[in-house]
């Protein structure tokens, strides 16, 4: 099966991540409260956590987690005491949950310093061909 590149800034680029973001919010189970793709440049996400938490993803830093204090689809969130989870760009759905643990613990892999890992403007690195992977399991 040939791997289709997605074009740049079209709708189905911008919601690509969509599919990975649910996956997250499925394993996390009753603590996502509710989630959402958010805007782009970097393309990014929120999920909504029981108690006032959320984790925010973005297709550059990852997943990093705190309190929400505002935001939304059309405007960035916001998080106070952000924690970076570390695991790369796609950490494994599954691993999730237990990075959340570590992150609220103070322990484990999470850091307040924010990771770099590709920029959002490297179009054909081979993100989106990751990102596909879960729209196949949706």
């Amino acid at each position: 099966m040939a791997v289709e590149h997605v074009e740049p800034y079209t709708a189905e680029w911008r919601h690509q991540p969509v599919f990975y973001l649910r996956r997250v919010a499925q394993v996390l189970g009753a603590e996502a409260e509710t989630w959402w793709d958010g805007p782009c440049d970097p393309r990014a996400g929120t999920i909504r956590l029981a108690g006032g938490e959320a984790l925010v993803w973005d297709e550059e830093s990852g997943w990093r987690w705190g309190r929400f204090v505002s935001g939304g689809p059309d405007a960035c969130t916001v998080l106070a005491g952000s924690r970076y989870l570390g695991g790369g760009l796609l950490l494994r759905p599954e691993r999730v949950p237990a990075a959340v643990a570590e992150a609220r613990a103070g322990v484990g892999n999470s850091t307040a310093w924010r990771p770099c890992y590709r920029s959002y403007r490297h179009y054909r690195d081979g993100f989106d061909v990751a990102l596909n992977g879960y729209m196949a399991h949706a």
